[in-house]
């Protein structure tokens, strides 16, 4: 590991739990919303730097910081990045940036309250993305939780948003039991290899635990427990029903946030098959069964969707079905298409649920029987539409491509079913987002409320412009993702047993 010269990390996550803090002490509503969005500026010029400042021909974790925490116990406060992780920063900065200026004008009641915990979620959610230790990458992961709550129950667009905060609530709550179990067996079991005692020898530092061997009986545990607590958060088939209900009732730029941001995912690469690597590859057909199903339902699902929001929480569900296809897949190939994809989704996914977001503001819903006609009246929006649902079916020239090219062909490589599973998902996807893109932007006008809509506010253009030149970008020059973590990927890959060519 290598360590920092200075916390740049630490400043990236308490930058924004300060501003939180701040904006929600001013009693001024419109100051507080500029003080959160320059915060939330700031943060994401702080992680663009840090990206700077990454050596990707290393694939050791940099940036490393590490402070006694909880003594008694060997807990540390303990931050790092890799290749695998680095690049969720800018990210999770650029998605909140996104977020706040999407309900900047939409958010009339206890404005101060909402910017102020959407700083606290970037704030935590970077602390995932940083977490070495596994207690404090629990803390953070659980910190998560108020912010959704609050965010989904008081400022949700259904008349069952209360009930919808509390049902992802304790999904994520059921989640959390398992993961808390397996990092304290797992900090047993390092106890009992070094021949300590408990507590004065456990550890709950990752880099170390990858380094402890696990007998077979107690990695299936730990992986089991670890795959049950990540597949809730995913979401994974069949723990994926809390998202298409928080997608209904939620707030459009919040659930961009759920849908952009794939902890879920992200914690079974980082924690689970690297830390139980021997049956993770002994269930490689489970956990490739598991994605195929959740890639193809996902897809049948969103196929019979008639409302744009519901029909991109099931999307996303598909999304990680292939995923977790293309992790399972144990080569190179699926891997990088994997965290390919993982990345596409921060501005891709979130801009599209952003989108439905505006068409529901303007128009009141995002059913296909209120609308028809949105290209002639709204061309602006119609654009932008078309580009993130191109790259979200994976359109050659967008960042979907690469991802998902990148994934078919590690399936393939992996076992010619899973190819052609992750291709039917491919075409699938291509005809429900056109299934409902004919339906809702073409034909005749047939609605007041639609021949009365406005267009794309400057803001509102502003905001996606970014993700557009980003999908754009990273469509025609893929080598500036792939090089970032391709030291980390054959690490990765190395871990589990096998050698990229």
């Amino acid at each position: 590991m290598i360590e920092a010269n200075f916390p740049f990390l630490s400043l990236i996550i308490i930058v924004p739990l300060v501003g939180a803090i701040l904006a929600g002490s001013i009693r001024n509503d419109d100051i507080a919303k500029h003080i959160a969005f320059f915060v939330a500026l700031i943060t994401l010029l702080l992680t663009i730097f840090t990206l700077i400042l990454f050596d990707a021909s290393k694939g050791e974790f940099q940036l490393v910081e590490r402070y006694a925490w909880i003594p008694s116990l060997n807990i540390e406060y303990l931050v790092g990045v890799d290749g695998i992780s680095v690049l969720f920063l800018p990210m999770t900065a650029m998605l909140t940036l996104i977020a706040m200026l999407a309900s900047w004008k939409q958010i009339s009641h206890l404005s101060r309250f909402h910017f102020s915990l959407l700083l606290a979620l970037e704030g935590v959610s970077i602390g995932i993305f940083c977490a070495l230790d596994t207690v404090l990458f629990f803390l953070f992961w659980e910190l998560t939780l108020p912010p959704f709550f609050f965010l989904i129950g008081l400022w949700g667009i259904g008349s069952y948003r209360r009930s919808a905060a509390m049902k992802y609530l304790l999904f994520m709550i059921a989640g959390g039991v398992p993961l808390l179990l397996a990092f304290i067996l797992l900090a047993s079991n390092h106890a009992l290899q070094v021949g300590g005692a408990i507590p004065q020898d456990l550890s709950f530092s990752f880099p170390i635990l990858l380094d402890i061997p696990l007998e077979h009986d107690v990695q299936l545990i730990v992986f089991a427990l670890l795959m049950i607590g990540f597949a809730v958060k995913a979401p994974l088939v069949p723990l994926h029903t809390w998202l298409p209900t928080v997608s209904m009732e939620g707030p459009t730029h919040i659930v961009a946030l759920l849908v952009g941001l794939k902890l879920g995912i992200y914690g079974i690469l980082r924690f689970a098959m690297p830390l139980a690597p021997d049956v993770a590859l002994e269930f490689s057909w489970l956990l490739s069964a598991i994605g195929a199903v959740t890639l193809i339902l996902g897809s049948l699902i969103a196929l019979q969707q008639t409302n744009l929001r519901r029909l991109l929480a099931f999307a996303s569900v598909s999304h990680v079905g292939l995923v977790m296809v293309g992790v399972a897949s144990f080569n190179i190939q699926g891997f990088q298409g994997a965290i390919y994809q993982l990345i596409n989704f921060t501005f891709v996914a979130s801009a599209l649920m952003i989108i439905a977001g505006f068409i529901h503001h303007r128009i009141g819903s995002t059913e296909t029987i209120h609308l028809g006609g949105l290209a002639k009246v709204m061309p602006k929006l119609t654009f932008f539409y078309f580009l993130f649902a191109l790259a979200s079916i994976g359109l050659p020239g967008t960042s979907g491509f690469p991802a998902e090219l990148l994934m078919i062909i590690g399936a393939y490589s992996a076992h010619s079913v899973l190819g052609v599973a992750a291709l039917s998902g491919a075409i699938l996807a291509a005809a429900y987002m056109l299934s409902y893109t004919r339906k809702a932007f073409f034909g005749p006008i047939v609605h007041d409320d639609v021949r009365l809509a406005t267009d794309l506010q400057p803001r509102e253009m502003a905001l996606l412009l970014v993700p557009a030149l980003l999908a754009l970008i990273f469509g025609l020059f893929p080598s500036y993702i792939l090089d970032i973590n391709q030291i980390a990927a054959d690490a990765w890959l190395s871990r589990i047993g096998f050698q990229s060519p």
